[in-house]
Parts: structure tokens; sequence; C-alpha cells
């Protein structure tokens, strides 16, 4: 306890008192109380031996017992809720005016350049911007930062900055390339008929083509610069059928056309002005497609340790196996710690396996389930593996490398697959030496990041100030669908015990962000995470729109929870309610 933060030391004996209380099973004992019209000890998070000292004090006097020396807690029931106030605030900053909730947003690369969005999102009620280290680079995120810095100036609220460290993301690897081909697909009714044509941008391949586009195709515009809406240039595709493409729209440094069939565009493919034998240009570098193995149960899949390009099982004419379906990991160096027999898990859980024999060089893995048509399996996909024992450090090579930039630029940093107390260590040791004093949330995401909560916990509370993000994702493959409710409970219990902060992150209103319209149970779950300090969403073309209507739905459910206790307003309904009845 000596080496807890001053600030944050009530929370660590709190958060003991707590652990020993919950040490035991004390159902029976709730009824009992509950019967009497006392305490069930159902909301003593915050404040554990004032609420036990409380329930012993009234528990005697019933019994017409002399009462206990007045003992003095070390948290009362005000100054739990005040502690929890107080290290939220240190973390996530105060409540935005007119706002009832603190919202953490993952801002999208284009925030870098997108003055409008970053104000947008400021002044709707975000009031921290999440950015993902694991996405983009140095130079995006300083342009994240100074359009977070231009919005707050001219709104006039605050918004923090949390730079999210990758942490040792387990994926999979490079699949072999594919053919550089392009697939042009008209949008067709169910008669077969062309209702949108394929969308086609021509222009030099170092020009950005429109966001609304299916295909860019990489010419020397030389021969067709002066073509003028409606004209027709001509191609055969990599089946020999002859193609159009009609100008729709020309453009100084490009052309906008319109493909109204099906056609396969490869690097080199001629182009010709309509009635015109000469080539005019010739289609340049396409990129390769990526290709995929697709899995069905009882397939074999290798991963292997060896950087090599994956790809899909090899057969022969009359259908014998010759080669089975391999890839690569990101980190080989797990493989040392897998057993057989252990389950592993693909792609966010649509592909699972179990491992059949393991090596430092391979693992078998024979898939137990995926889809009846089978699952496809792509490059830079998470892999999970629940039920093994890995020994990681929760701090990788890029991680310290984007610690530097975080001291300079951030708030707070907020550490990935954190597994044990030494993750958190290593950290706060990284920040030490770079003398940087920021706020750090732990992620957990992992069955053992769970199961060693408490000692993570006090790790971290070396730190001041700290919470605690859930990520909902990765913890649901890892534990389960059907455990992550008890899960989330037993981690809001344990963070309020120790007056930390809590961030309710992955998929809250993600259909509404990536959509623009939200399914009902997702408002049912963003009215749960009312029970959090702080809900993290998910970037999306529909950001704006999702800021606002979680906005909405937390101030709403603020009248009816306070954390985990109900609260008890008028029934909107109980004035209107009428007790006659038909008489005839």
């Amino acid at each position: 306890l000596a080496r807890m933060h001053p600030a944050l030391r009530k929370g660590a004996i709190n958060l003991l008192h707590y652990l020993a209380l919950r040490a035991q099973d004390i159902r029976a004992l709730q009824d009992k109380l509950g019967f009497l019209g006392v305490s069930r000890l159902g909301r003593a998070e915050s404040h554990v031996m004032a609420s036990l000292l409380a329930v012993r004090e009234i528990l005697s006097r019933f019994a017409k017992l002399k009462p206990p020396d007045n003992a003095t807690p070390i948290v009362s029931f005000k100054q739990g809720k005040k502690l929890l106030r107080n290290n939220t605030n240190a973390l996530l900053g105060k409540k935005l005016k007119g706002s009832k909730a603190r919202i953490m947003v993952t801002l999208p690369a284009e925030a870098a350049g997108d003055k409008c969005l970053v104000h947008g999102l400021v002044a709707a009620g975000m009031s921290c911007a999440r950015i993902n280290c694991a996405h983009d680079d140095e130079e995006i995120w300083k342009g994240m930062i100074a359009n977070i810095e231009r919005a707050k100036r001219k709104t006039g609220r605050n918004c923090k900055i949390c730079m999210d460290l990758g942490g040792p993301k387990l994926r999979t690897g490079a699949m072999r390339l594919g053919p550089q081909v392009i697939h042009l697909q008209p949008k067709r009714d169910l008669f077969g008929h062309v209702i949108s044509p394929a969308r086609v941008w021509l222009a030099a391949s170092d020009m950005q083509p429109p966001s609304l586009t299916d295909a860019f195709l990489p010419i020397s515009t030389n021969g067709i610069n002066h073509a003028e809406k409606g004209d027709k240039i001509r191609f055969t595709d990599a089946r020999g059928k002859r193609c159009t493409l009609v100008i729709d729209e020309p453009h100084e440094n490009g052309l906008g056309a319109n493909c109204f069939e099906s056609a396969y565009i490869t690097t080199g493919t001629e182009l010709r002005r309509d009635n015109e034998n000469a080539v005019v240009a010739r289609v340049g570098e396409l990129p390769a497609v990526e290709q995929c193995i697709t899995l069905k149960i009882g397939d074999t899949l290798v991963l292997h340790a060896d950087a090599i390009p994956g790809g899909p099982a090899q057969y022969d004419a009359t259908g014998n196996l010759l080669q089975p379906a391999h890839i690569s990991c990101t980190l080989p160096e797990v493989f040392q710690y897998v057993k057989a027999g252990e389950p592993i898990l693909f792609d966010d859980g649509k592909i699972e396996g179990v491992i059949r024999s393991a090596s430092e060089e391979s693992l078998q893995v024979e898939i137990t389930y995926a889809k009846e048509e089978g699952a496809k399996l792509r490059a830079d996909k998470g892999i999970n593996l629940p039920e093994s024992d890995l020994q990681l450090n929760g701090l990788t090579d890029k991680d310290e490398q984007d610690l530097k930039f975080a001291a300079k630029h951030a708030d707070m940093v907020s550490l990935s697959f954190v597994n044990g107390p030494r993750d958190v260590i290593a950290l706060l040791k990284a920040l030490k030496k770079l003398r940087a004093k920021l706020g750090l949330i732990v992620k957990i995401e992992t069955q053992r990041g769970f199961r060693n909560l408490p000692a993570i916990l006090l790790a971290a509370m070396r730190n001041h100030p700290v919470g605690v993000m859930i990520a909902r994702g990765d913890l649901a493959i890892e534990a389960g669908w059907r455990n992550l409710a008890g899960l989330q409970e037993e981690i809001l219990w344990l963070c309020e015990a120790a007056h930390l902060p809590i961030i309710w992150a992955t998929q809250v209103l993600e259909s509404l962000a990536k959509k623009g319209i939200p399914s009902r149970a997702e408002i049912s779950d963003a009215a749960m995470a009312q029970q959090a300090e702080c809900v993290m969403l998910n970037k999306g073309p529909h950001i704006l729109q999702t800021v606002r209507m979680l906005d909405d739905i937390l101030k709403s459910m603020e009248e009816y929870h306070q954390k985990k206790a109900p609260m008890l307003p008028p029934l909107e309904a109980a004035g209107e309610l009428s007790f006659e009845w038909d008489k005839g």
C-alpha cells in the first residue's frame, strides 16, 4: 500500500476490503438482511467498511445489545462517491456543460485533414478523442491533434487526447498475392436490369479518386485528355469480352466514367476510342487482389512461424489433399506456450478450431466451427488463444516508440492486452524514463487480464490518474459470449471499489455509426453503459449522429440509474392510470 499514489491509497484499501467481503458467499445473509429491511450490502462497493459498520450498528440495536464501539471507516459513504468523481475528473476531465456523460470517440484518418469533422464531434459532445496507434502514422496523428486543439478553442470545450498503444496483438500474416485485376460490377434488379452502373475513375496513378468511386484505373491521360461527356472508351476484358466505358464527368485531373456491364480489367488493358483502332491509353499497374483461405468444419489449417505468405489448400486432379491451407502469424513466439487440445479462434470468433499438434515451428489446427458454406480467412485478422498461458510482454517495441510521441502530445495512454501487473509496471517504468506524466488506462480484453484484475489495478494505482477500459469485443471472444455479461459486471464492481473510472467500449451503437440506423439491442446496450463513467464509440460515416444520440440516451437514463443503483422518479404513466372498471 505504501507504493500506491496518495490520491488512490484509500481506494486500494477499500478494494482489498471488497475482495475480502466477496471471497465469501453472502447470498443467504443478504436474504435475511432484506427481510429485516436492512441494507443487503448490494451497493457497498465504494464504501465497504462504512456499509458493514452501519449494518452492524442497526443489528445491534434490533437485538437490544450494547452498540459496539464506534469505529471510523477509512472511506465514508460520501467519500466513496467523491473519490470516484475526483479520480474520473482527473483522468477524463469534468463533464461538458449540458452533458450527462463523457464520450470517447475513435478518430478516423480523415480527422487529420477535416477540421469540420473534428469541430462537429467536439461540439456534439466528444469529451475525449482516441487515436489508435495501430493505424496511420505520426504525421496523421499530429494533424488530428492540431484539429482537436483548434476545435477546443472555437467551441470553448475541453477534449482530452488518449493515445491507444497497440500492445502484443496476435494476427494472421500476409497472404500470397493474387492477380492484378479489377472486377467492375454494376448493380442490377431482380430481373437483371442495370439500376446503377459501376463508377470508374481514370487518371494518373498519383491522383486521388473521388470518394464515391467503385474502381480506379491508373492511365496516361494524354490520349484521352480531350474526352467529352458521352464519349465512349472501348476495351476487351480479361475474358475476351468487348466492353465499353461511357465518359460521364470529364475533369482536368481525370475522367469519371460509367460501366453498364460486368468486366474484368487487368494491368496493361488497352483502351480505344469508339470507332477507332488506335490505342489511346493502357491501364497501369493495378494492385494485386487480396487472396483468402476458405475454411470449413473438419479442414486443417497450418499456422507457421516463418513469414511465408499464406495460401489455400492444394488438391490433385482427383480431389486428394496435397497441402493443407497455411498462414503465418505476427507473434510466432506464442507457439512455445501453446499445447495440443487448446482452442484457437480467428477473425473475431468467426472461425474456431482446436490445436491438434504444436511445436515452435507450427501449429496444426482442426477447424471445428465455420459457416456451412465456408468462412474466409484473410491477412491481418485477429487470433485468440483463450486457454493458452501466453507469456507475452505487454509493451512492444512499437509501443515504446509510440509512447515517446504520446508523452509530448497526449493527456493519457491506454495499454492494450494487459494480462498481468508486470505489463502495467513495464509501462510505468517507460513513462518514468521519459519523465512523462500521463493518465493511464488499462484495457481488459483477455481472460488472463480478467483473472489478474485485482493485481493489475493495484499495480496501476501507483500512477495517477488511472482508469479501466472494458474492451468487450476481444473479451467476449476469449471468455465466450455467454460469460461476457457476468465478467463486465465484476469489472464494474471491482473498479468502483477502487474508485476508478470505467470506459465502456466496443460496438456501442455500431450499426448507427456505420449504417445510420441503430438496432433495438444497441439502444438497450447503450442505456446499460450509463453504469460507466465514459462510453467509447468507434468511427463510422454517421459518427456525429451517433455522438448526439448516445448523449441523449445517457441523459435520459441518469434519471433511472446512478451506477448500478436504481433511482425512482415518478412513473410517467402513474398519473394517468385509471382504477375504474366497467360496472356494466
